[in-house]
């Protein structure tokens, strides 16, 4: 352009912008600003990786042992020794003499002789406790014809015990061998000569799966003690028909097994009144004559 005075081209104004480098500079700017902002994105994604790499590689300090942990383990090693240790004294007692039955105590005896319950006990001397079936050596001796029951006990350090229960007779039948002595349980345990006043027996097979035999010394034992002195024989043919004789000739008819306790009460009474028989069988209408 020239000016209509020199006639000399002219700069435009700088004040003045065109449409077109007005769009020329908004998109510099906008390339300059994402620019800007992807360099500001690297930086920010380089110091990401760095401090990663940091936190990795920084070896972690070792945690300090909990308490539990140590007292856990602590335990576990107690026990342990513990069962060693008590392996190692099981062993020592069963294989050596350190504890052995160097004394054998029996109790318990009466006509049973404690040279007699040593020699089917079987017990060696000098052998270790831990080494004697107590069980075993129990059966041997209640084997013994006499015993009711035997007990054997260890007794450490150093003996060995063994309590036996003899049978006790409460009635005797005789047989062609001699009388024959059995106990509350029906048991012939001894031929011998009984005790004074003990009652005769009188029942076709005695024996503890009799049943005839079992009334008969379930009704001795129910008997008041007075009376059961003066019982001289009990007589079962069956159970139902069980009668007493005493000592001086009396007799008691008792019947059946029913009702034995009600039957006791009511002999103790009737024997205080003269008669020659005395009637139970009916507890509810006792008789004498």
């Amino acid at each position: 352009m020239t000016g209509p005075d020199d006639g000399c081209p002219t700069e435009p104004s700088s004040e003045f912008e065109g449409p077109r480098r007005r769009a020329r500079r908004e998109r510099a700017e906008r390339r300059a600003a994402q620019a800007r902002a992807a360099a500001i994105e690297q930086a920010r994604r380089a110091a990401k990786r760095r401090g990663r790499g940091r936190v990795a590689t920084e070896p972690t300090p070792p945690k300090p042992a909990a308490r539990g942990v140590v007292r856990g383990l602590t335990m576990l090693l107690t026990t342990m020794v513990a069962v060693i240790v008590g392996i190692a004294l099981a062993l020592v007692l069963y294989f050596t003499p350190v504890m052995s039955a160097r004394e054998i105590v029996v109790t318990g005896t009466g006509a049973v002789t404690r040279e007699e319950v040593i020699d089917v006990a079987r017990v060696r001397p000098g052998t270790p406790l831990l080494q004697i079936d107590t069980n075993v050596v129990a059966d041997r001796v209640a084997a013994i014809r006499r015993v009711a029951s035997a007990r054997v006990q260890r007794q450490y350090p150093s003996a060995l015990r063994i309590t036996i229960v003899e049978r006790l007779p409460v009635v005797v039948k005789d047989y062609p061998d001699g009388p024959h002595l059995f106990d509350r349980d029906g048991v012939d345990f001894a031929t011998d000569q009984p005790p004074a006043a003990l009652p005769y027996l009188d029942v076709a097979d005695p024996g503890p799966s009799d049943p005839a035999t079992l009334a008969a010394l379930k009704v001795l034992s129910l008997l008041r003690p007075e009376v059961a002195g003066q019982v001289g024989r009990i007589a079962a043919p069956s159970v139902s028909a069980i009668t007493l004789t005493l000592s001086d000739g009396r007799m008691v008819i008792w019947g059946t097994t029913d009702r034995c306790e009600e039957k006791a009460e009511k002999l103790a009474a009737l024997l205080t009144q003269p008669g020659r028989t005395y009637d139970v069988s009916s507890p509810d209408l006792p008789t004498v004559k």
